[in-house]
């Protein structure tokens, strides 16, 4: 299967793989050869990428994934591989964030709502760094 992630900046993975393990709104799914066509909304967490026996992760956040035949196609707001976070930036990112939120009444709806989602992207970077040590 071919697995493709994009994200506004970049193409973030671009491989062939065994299986993928993907975070959606109703919950993980694990997507293997022969899946039948699917498009689902991700959230925020962890996504595996399985080739050859070994385990990749990554953090990604909201966004939309489609299976069709041997190809997967995710498109998120943002994706990173566990190796390259930086996790006091992301904490530090997190606290923004949070402090922006607390002062809601000065925020419109389109504020809160991507306040929340860098929030909940940054959560999962934490905890995908943390289950790595």
């Amino acid at each position: 299967m071919n697995i493709e992630i994009v994200t506004p900046e970049a193409r973030v993975h671009d491989d062939t793989i065994d299986a993928v393990v993907i975070p959606t709104t109703s919950g993980e799914i694990d997507i293997l050869p022969g899946h039948i066509p699917i498009v689902t909304k991700i959230q925020a967490g962890e996504l595996i990428v399985n080739k050859s026996g070994k385990s990749q992760s990554l953090a990604i956040s909201e966004g939309f994934a489609q299976c069709v035949g041997d190809k997967i196609s995710i498109l998120a707001e943002n994706a990173i591989h566990i190796d390259e976070i930086d996790e006091s930036a992301v904490e530090e990112a997190q606290t923004r964030a949070e402090n922006a939120l607390a002062t809601m009444e000065k925020l419109s709806d389109e504020e809160v709502a991507m306040l929340e989602t860098q929030i909940a992207y940054a959560r999962a970077q934490i905890l995908l760094k943390q289950k790595q040590k």
